[in-house]
């Protein structure tokens, strides 16, 4: 069985220019977990839940710390002022373009190809689609779910 008998073909993208917040708005709307990024018909990169979660990542500023009796009020103030760098911080990624969190290295299948060379290149890489591209250009999308659902019909 080959990709294009199992493949969407009415992919869903996003442009390199797209702010971060509008590609979670497109996951969400589409309940997708992640979708190429396209110029001009060509595959640029590719952005997956997986990129937009790496965003919450606060950075630990843990350590043992005790506070003296002094310090005791201290500690709530210091925690909000965290929380509050936090909030900005995620606001204002959300308006960064999709470019600075996609992954630029994006394996991809031709039609032509088989399911089995497909589920190779996606179990060896540990991700979860593959943009289908024939003459440089995306014509389809296969996911893990595509393969299997293939592998039921055979």
């Amino acid at each position: 069985m080959k990709v294009q008998d199992v493949m969407n073909p009415n992919v869903i993208v996003c442009s390199p220019e797209d702010s971060i917040r509008y590609v979670a708005m497109v996951l969400k709307q589409n309940r997708i977990s992640g979708l190429p990024v396209v110029k001009n018909g060509k595959v640029v990169g590719i952005v997956s839940e997986g990129d937009l979660l790496k965003l919450l990542e606060v950075p630990d500023r843990s350590g043992l710390w005790l506070p003296s009796p002094f310090e005791v009020i201290e500690v709530p103030i210091r925690e909000l002022l965290n929380w509050e760098e936090t909030k900005r911080m995620l606001e204002d990624v959300g308006s960064k373009p999709v470019t600075e969190i996609m992954e630029k290295d994006v394996y991809t299948v031709s039609p032509d190809d088989s399911i089995e060379e497909a589920s190779s290149i996606i179990t060896k890489h540990k991700i979860n689609r593959l943009p289908v591209v024939e003459n440089g250009v995306i014509v389809g999308i296969i996911t893990r779910g595509d393969i299997i659902r293939g592998l039921g019909e055979l």
